[in-house]
């Protein structure tokens, strides 16, 4: 077997660890430049690794590094050191001491995406509002923001000459708390009278919602309400109606149930209760501050918004790729053998691993991509899922295994290249501190949570970082992995095919294309979020923003759907597209990168080009705005036939295509209806 440096360095870091100020070999030490100057991505790496008598030391030396950072110029370096240092679990004010080197940053450092965020509050919301606008920025996100006065979110926006409408916001985040519910029941009403509350205050909630909606386009981010940690009825809240205990809990489960497209449900009352309800509500806050929980838990309510705000333009994580030693179960298999390690009940060290992979299979369920990258044999790690009979996580369940000797950065680097996402779609969960340490270094891209040597402490530590934060929910999330099991078929039909045509050919596609509707709708606005590489501009857009499109006259939408022999890929492509003159311009192309090369977008222009003949207009325009990730699709409007006609400095170009000089361009998807029978 290989020498594996890593594993004994990560058992040495391990002894170590609870001491990590006398180990320098391991790193755990800030290091210094030759200049003197603390290096960064050490002084990170220690805090994040620092146990809670060392944090204050080590944070100490990070604020150290950074105003050297900043002194010298070093704003770059300066902004991805705090981008990595700003994780949820950071106390209020280590946060609003890192908030000042934010401030600091021009502009172009503050994020590549924008949102402009209003914030209507039922409560004092400056504090909040620092926090969100900091840990947007650690997803990347610049965010300009509008704050209103404390208590006037409703005169907002029903008066159309606020300054809200000023403003223009793209979202709307209602700031709200219990203390906003304005049809609380007296304890005597019955049963008829509390039920005629609820619906009076979700109709008024829905008013806003709706006034919103129509007058600004704006999606709404709206918080359902947080009880009150008392309960005047004791056990019997619950079961009493007019209790504001039950009475809250009815009216947060109708917002949940009958919020529209366009409107999110922050649920603040989940935060409440896994911080704890008496804990969060420390009633001094508000009395004389009007603030909505105690301080100490402001950075968990900041971390839950922003994480949503940043879903909603593409920047949840995709994939999480697990270490499987002392990872998913107890023990080496290599070593152990399949009966010696530890995994199951009647052992609390394999039940803790057992709880772990039925969360890991939970999120493989709801959407998330699931990957293994191990230093093992792997034929050794494979018969652990096939033949352990405690395992929860199946070979099913992997979209991509890898199990080798090769370093675990280079693996993770395979792993993105092979289901076709960047290195910032990965989360790497990994027991060893080592590990964790040189893939943060060698792939700064894909997120790292420390934890400890506990698995019962794995779950706890990724729902906090909520890397995997989801929006909308819907039968395409269900199949994803289905998805990329079905590829792995087409690529290995692919390598034996006589050439790409006959490869095509015997995948048997078809296509349902037509205007984006309410079925579709959450769908197509999360591919245009989260696509990077197939995405002519990187227009982000909310559900709201989309709706607005499909109602307005000179807006097209499109939507293909598509499927083969191997089974249904879903919803893989949008466009929208816009009347301008005698042309129809190209506002936003996407498409999954898990059908690239099946002539998909040939199928579509064709569809283009005979929706814009109908119209009797005379080309189709598109724009091909560069980005760091959408290379691939540089030469796409070239590659069908548009010639450029315009360049721009920054790297844009413009294409247009004559349809009196097109014929329909050669593919092998057959349109069929969208009820249709699949192939």
């Amino acid at each position: 077997m290989p020498v594996d440096l890593s594993s004994d360095l990560g058992r040495t870091t391990r002894r170590r660890a609870t001491d990590p100020d006398s180990y320098v070999a391991g790193g755990w030490r800030t290091r210094r430049a030759e200049d003197g100057t603390l290096e960064l991505v050490s002084a990170v790496e220690r805090l994040q690794a620092a146990g809670e008598h060392q944090h204050r030391t080590a944070f100490r030396d990070l604020v150290e590094g950074l105003k050297q950072a900043q002194e010298a110029g070093r704003l770059e370096e300066l902004a991805a050191a705090l981008r990595s240092a700003l994780t949820p679990t950071l106390d209020y004010t280590s946060a609003q001491s890192l908030n000042r080197f934010h401030k600091a940053l021009p502009a172009s450092l503050r994020g590549r995406s924008r949102i402009k965020l209003a914030i209507l509050g039922g409560f004092t919301t400056h504090q909040l509002r620092v926090l969100i606008e900091l840990y947007l920025f650690a997803a990347g996100i610049s965010a300009e923001i509008y704050e209103a006065d404390y208590g006037v979110f409703r005169q907002e926006i029903l008066d159309p000459s606020s300054d809200l409408y000023h403003f223009e916001p793209g979202v709307i985040f209602l700031a709200t708390h219990w203390r906003n519910v304005g049809h609380l029941p007296a304890l005597t009403d019955p049963a008829e009278k509390v039920g005629e509350l609820l619906e009076a205050e979700y109709r008024e909630w829905a008013l806003l919602w709706e006034t919103a909606h129509q007058r600004l386009g704006s999606q709404v981010l709206q918080n359902n309400f947080d009880p009150p940690p008392w309960r005047s009825l004791g056990n019997h809240e619950m079961r009493h109606p007019p209790a504001p205990g039950r009475f809250i809990s009815e009216i947060n489960r109708m917002l949940a149930e009958r919020a529209p497209p366009y409107v999110t449900i922050h649920d603040v009352e989940g935060v409440a209760a896994f911080i704890g309800r008496r804990a969060w509500s420390d009633e001094r806050f508000f009395v004389h501050a009007k603030m909505p929980c105690a301080p100490e838990h402001m950075v968990e309510y900041a971390h839950s918004v922003s994480s949503i705000l940043a879903a909603h333009v593409g920047h949840s994580r995709k994939c999480l790729v697990m270490d499987l030693d002392n990872t998913l179960w107890g023990g080496v298999i290599g070593d152990d053998g399949i009966g010696g390690i530890r995994l199951g009940q009647g052992d609390a060290e394999g039940e803790a691993f057992l709880s772990f992979q039925r969360y890991t299979k939970a999120l493989r369920m709801r959407g998330v991509i699931l990957a293994v990258c191990s230093k093992n044999d792997e034929r050794i790690a494979r018969e652990v899922f096939e033949k352990h009979p405690e395992m929860v996580l199946r070979l099913d369940d992997i979209s991509c295994f890898v199990a080798n000797w090769t370093d675990k950065a280079t693996n993770l680097r395979n792993i993105a290249q092979d289901l076709n996402i960047g290195l910032d779609s990965l989360v790497f969960i990994d027991d060893n501190p080592a590990e964790r340490s040189i893939i943060r270094q060698m792939t700064p891209e894909v997120a790292v949570p420390e934890v400890s040597e506990d698995p019962i402490n794995f779950i706890e530590v990724l729902e906090r970082h909520r890397y995997f934060q989801v929006t909308t929910l819907g039968a395409e999330d269900y199949k994803r992995t289905d998805y990329y099991r079905a590829n792995a078929q087409r690529r290995q039909i692919a390598t034996s095919a006589g050439g790409m045509n006959e490869f095509l050919r015997s995948l048997v596609m078809t296509a349902v294309i037509g205007p984006i509707e309410a079925a579709t709708i959450e769908r197509s606005a999360q591919l245009i979020n989260k696509s990077n590489q197939f995405n002519l501009t990187t227009r982000r857009r909310t559900v709201a923003e989309v709706l607005a499109l499909t109602r307005a006259p000179d807006w097209v939408t499109v939507t293909v759907s598509l499927a083969d022999r191997f089974g249904d890929n879903g919803l893989i492509s949008v466009v929208l597209a816009c009347v301008r003159g005698d042309a129809l311009e190209v506002d936003t192309w996407v498409m999954s990168c898990r059908v690239l090369k099946r002539g998909v977008e040939r199928f579509l222009l064709n569809f283009l080009c005979k929706l814009a003949g109908d119209r009797d207009l005379g080309y189709i325009r598109g724009e091909y705005v560069p980005t760091t990730k959408n290379g691939l699709v540089r030469d796409h409007y070239a590659e069908l036939g548009f010639a450029n006609s315009q360049i721009e400095p920054t790297g844009r170009t413009v294409w247009q295509l004559s349809l009196c000089d097109f014929a329909p361009l050669s593919n092998f998807i057959e349109e069929a209806e969208a009820d249709g029978p699949l192939p």
